[in-house]
């Protein structure tokens, strides 16, 4: 079903996830770096993802990177030095779109306060994004991007970690639209190639804490573990092992359907 379906923004985003759950799945998230590897297949890349998966995560790129590995902040680099920036994404989504899946950026927060979080918003509907990901942006500093986002119908996912005090993780589910975004290791992307042996009651315990769907990420990169989290997960995000395949030229598609292939 094509993104472009009606009812809010942020329902979008839990609909298309749940259409995998309910049918036995688990679903989809892959993460792109926005222009990485090659600017001008930007749009190329992203709808052929987008066909093959439930929701995509388009990062945009930033200088000072915190919460990613050595993958990410090198596309991050290279995407900037090639011109990639906020007004760029959405002026070339906006031209695009729709896509057959819901997009969500990753964002730190210095660009959008730099775009404006009204005009943001605005200019987020017709470019097909319906929601945000803002990892250097606590909770308790989020009211005046969520007010304006709210205004659009788009979602902020919030992020937990197995870290996360019982009555913070409480209030982060509460808060979160679109899905709660479960951060499988603490530390960056990228830098576990295991997953820790007490991930999954963790996320069972944020499971049991919202409705909408919880969606595992950071680490995730092998089929296996795919089939280890989808017990207890209703999605997986696969960010730095997705760049790594682009840069290789390695098909994305082929990669991420064998991912699925173990469900």
């Amino acid at each position: 079903m094509s993104a472009s379906a009606s009812g809010q923004p942020h329902e979008r985003i839990t609909a298309a996830i749940r259409r995998t759950t309910d049918a036995g799945g688990t679903a989809l998230v892959p993460y792109i770096t926005a222009g990485y590897p090659q600017k001008d297949r930007f749009i190329t890349t992203l709808r052929a993802i987008a066909s093959a998966t439930d929701v995509v995560e388009v990062g945009v790129p930033f200088s000072d990177p915190m919460a990613d590995g050595v993958t990410i902040q090198r596309a991050s680099h290279a995407a900037i030095a090639a011109g990639v920036s906020l007004r760029w994404i959405l002026a070339e989504l906006a031209a695009a779109a729709p896509f057959d899946a819901p997009i969500v950026l990753m964002s730190y927060l210095n660009p959008l306060l730099n775009f404006g979080f009204k005009r943001l918003a605005e200019a987020s509907v017709p470019a097909g994004v319906c929601g945000f990901i803002v990892p250097d942006l606590p909770i308790e500093e989020s009211a005046e991007l969520a007010v304006a986002l709210d205004a659009q119908g788009l979602a902020l996912i919030q992020l937990v970690t197995p870290a996360t005090p019982p009555e913070r993780l409480r209030m982060l589910c509460t808060a979160s639209r679109g899905f709660v975004y479960a951060v499988t290791v603490t530390g960056i992307t990228g830098g576990a190639r295991e997953l820790p042996a007490e991930v999954t009651g963790y996320l069972d315990r944020v499971r049991a804490l919202t409705t909408l769907p919880v969606c595992a990420g950071f680490g995730v990169r092998r089929a296996e573990q795919v089939r280890k989290l989808a017990p207890h997960t209703d999605g997986v995000v696969v960010g730095s092992a997705l760049v790594e395949q682009l840069e290789a030229g390695v098909d994305p598609v082929g990669f991420l359907r064998g991912l699925r292939a173990v469900q």
